[in-house]
Formats: structure tokens, C-alpha cells, sequence
């Protein structure tokens, strides 16, 4: 059994940790152009909590990314007591061990602790059914991301 922690990520070590896995994920093995998986909310002034989950040796196994206030209203139709998870990537050689599940739920208390009332996301197709098992109700029809099929998914928290 791997131990992994999960927490907010603070300092530029972390959120680097943090871009690093994604960069992994997406960049390498989705073939996301860079261009466009770093964006304006990955900003340090950016409204945006981004959570990282570490393993016991201090490597970084996966990360996702709550964005809250003005800078989630894009993603999640305006309201305003809505986050948005996004960006939520586990590292090929963590998965299986619960280290998404931790991160959505890390997510999930970072978004009450800023007092909202649900939970947005975006979910690439193939990933749909590990969301529901999580609570998450998909709403409206596919659409290409990144030239990759996703669904959106909300949960009320």
C-alpha cells in the first residue's frame, strides 16, 4: 500500500510540483499543446486553489485545481456559489492507489471552505463513470476539448 498526503499547494515548489505531474499527463501522454494547458488561472494572483498529493518519499503523484469567484463564472454559468475542478491529473505510476479520489475530495473541501454550494467540472468522456461513482451528475451533451471528448459534471457539496 502506497501513503500518499494531499494538501493545498503553497509556495512556487509546490504549484511547480503541480504543473510538472500535468505537464506528465496531459502534455506527454495526451498530447495537449503546452500552449494550451497552462493558462491565466494558473496565475499566483488567479482566484484558484491548486491541491497536490504527495507520496512518503515527497514525490508528487497527481494534482487537480479549483477555480472560485469571477474567474470559475466561464465554467460554470455565472453562479457564483459554483467552483469549478479542473486540470485533475494522477501520475501513470500512482494510479489505482485512490490518489484521484483523494484529490477530488480535497477539492470538494477547499470549494466548502470557500463557502460554495456545488462543484462543476469538465470530464473527458472516458473518465465519466469514476466521476459518478463520486457523486457527480453529467448535464448537457459531449464537446471537444483539446480535440478530446468531454462531458460536464456538477455535485452539489
Amino acid at each position: 500500500m502506497t501513503v500518499f498526503a494531499v494538501r493545498e499547494a503553497v509556495g512556487p515548489a509546490d504549484r511547480e510540483a503541480c504543473f510538472a505531474v500535468r505537464k506528465e499527463v496531459f502534455v506527454v501522454e495526451q498530447g495537449v499543446p503546452a500552449e494550451i494547458e497552462y493558462d491565466a488561472f494558473d496565475a499566483e494572483d488567479a482566484a484558484t486553489v491548486h491541491v497536490l498529493a504527495v507520496g512518503a518519499d515527497g514525490v508528487p503523484l497527481g494534482t487537480g485545481r479549483l477555480l472560485y469567484g469571477p474567474d470559475a463564472a466561464g465554467k460554470t454559468g455565472g453562479d457564483d456559489a459554483v467552483g469549478s475542478l479542473g486540470r485533475l491529473a494522477v501520475s501513470k505510476a500512482a494510479r489505482g492507489l485512490g490518489v484521484g479520489v483523494a484529490l477530488v475530495r480535497g477539492i470538494e473541501r477547499a470549494a466548502r471552505e470557500r463557502g460554495l454550494a456545488a462543484v462543476d467540472l469538465h470530464a473527458q468522456t472516458q473518465a465519466v463513470g469514476f466521476y459518478e461513482r463520486l457523486g457527480y451528475v453529467p448535464y448537457g451533451a459531449e464537446f471537444l476539448d483539446a480535440g478530446i471528448g468531454h462531458r460536464a459534471m456538477r455535485r452539489a457539496l
